[in-house]
């Protein structure tokens, strides 16, 4: 391909931010109001999925140009400042650690960050005023995940420097909003920036995301089936075999909407009933336990918060136990036939495996030539 003209029609303008000295192929840079918030060079955002996003994915990103998000809530204090080293080890540039708002240790979390500085703090719920205003006193980008326009109106009122919206077509918890109804919707009630997610996995969805007035995407599924990702080859095998319809959305897990790839586990537990489904809690629970170093008063405590933060019922806060250790199972050990894979719908439109940094490369490539094939003339 060439490159963009250097004049470029009144009837297409094209913003200051890209740069048009750069090969129409790759752009060396695509600024927007993401990239200078947080520093990366590419408004593209790996999300923090638990067991999936550790040391060697976040910094493979982060080397590629975008921004990498470390899964934090599986893992102790300790191992978090271990993982945040080994990221600093790998690479040079900002990346992120996502952080549970509703932990009992979220504060000695945040100071971890702070310690270590930590360039982004992600969180799935909205943390509190005072740990916003703790993080941003320690010069740390603060980024709530919402699902809803009030939460992204009351989290910017609180301080938070952008917010991540993410459509119902997103895996993992989600909504039943999609993303194109969603993110309009958020865009003109905020005045920071917007990160869209939600059924985003090339340069086209970039470049959508963009139109509606997001800042960037960010991708969970799409970084997970990537040669970086630590995800046992035989489950991505998984994935790439899947197609749209064989990503669902289940209860069954931990009691909240939960999409993933459909499987004969999950098949199964949408036939089992309230009682099999407690006993199975109780056994990840104390799994839980151990894995994370937590006590049963800290967890006790944690589920308190939780069934507050989320009006959830008790059974419903000893089934939310049943999702990092069903996530494991599959994730860590291979074990399809004992774990859940998180999933968005575009698990159904993946075929490859590249590196980080050869999809970040070809996300911003075709985004480049999309915005170049868009009509250049006024339409008469």
């Amino acid at each position: 391909m060439s490159e963009p003209p250097d004049e470029t029609p009144a009837s297409f303008e094209t913003p200051a931010s890209f740069d048009t000295r750069a090969s129409f192929d790759t752009p060396a840079s695509f600024e927007t109001p993401l990239t200078k918030l947080v520093g990366v060079r590419y408004p593209i955002v790996q999300t923090g999925m638990g067991w999936v996003a550790g040391p060697r994915l976040v910094s493979a990103t982060a080397n590629a140009g975008a921004l990498g998000i470390l899964a934090s809530a599986t893992m102790t204090t300790e191992q978090l400042r271990s993982a945040v080293r080994e990221v600093r080890s790998r690479t040079d540039a900002p990346f992120g650690v996502n952080l549970r708002a509703d932990a009992g240790d979220a504060p000695e979390r945040v100071g971890i960050l702070i310690e270590e500085g930590v360039r982004v703090a992600s969180f799935a719920l909205a943390p509190s005023r005072d740990l916003i205003a703790r993080l941003k006193d320690a010069g740390v980008v603060v980024i709530p995940s919402i699902g809803a326009r009030r939460h992204a109106e009351k989290v910017e009122a609180w301080g938070a420097d952008a917010v991540l919206v993410q459509g119902g077509e997103g895996g993992g918890h989600t909504g039943n909003v999609a993303t194109t109804v969603l993110l309009p919707q958020v865009v003109d009630a905020v005045g920071i920036p917007v990160i869209a997610a939600g059924g985003f996995f090339d340069g086209r969805g970039l470049v959508a995301a963009l139109a509606y007035g997001a800042a960037g995407i960010a991708m969970g599924t799409r970084f997970l089936l990537t040669s970086d990702s630590t995800v046992p080859d035989a489950v991505k095998a998984r994935y790439l075999a899947a197609s749209v319809k064989d990503v669902t959305v289940t209860t069954k897990v931990d009691g909240l909407p939960h999409r993933m790839l459909r499987s004969e586990l999950v098949d199964a537990l949408e036939r089992s009933g309230r009682p099999a489904a407690l006993l199975r809690a109780l056994r990840h629970a104390a799994a839980f336990k151990h894995d994370s170093g937590l006590g049963w008063r800290q967890m006790v405590r944690d589920g308190l918060a939780m069934k507050h933060g989320k009006e959830l019922t008790w059974s419903q806060v000893l089934l939310a136990a049943n999702t990092p250790m069903m996530l494991k199972a599959s994730m860590v050990e291979g074990r399809t036939d004992l774990g859940v894979m998180a999933s968005g719908q575009v698990a159904g439109l993946i075929e490859d495996l590249p590196s980080c940094a050869e999809l970040v490369g070809r996300i911003m490539a075709e985004a480049w030539a999309a915005l170049g094939a868009l009509p250049r003339e006024p339409v008469r």
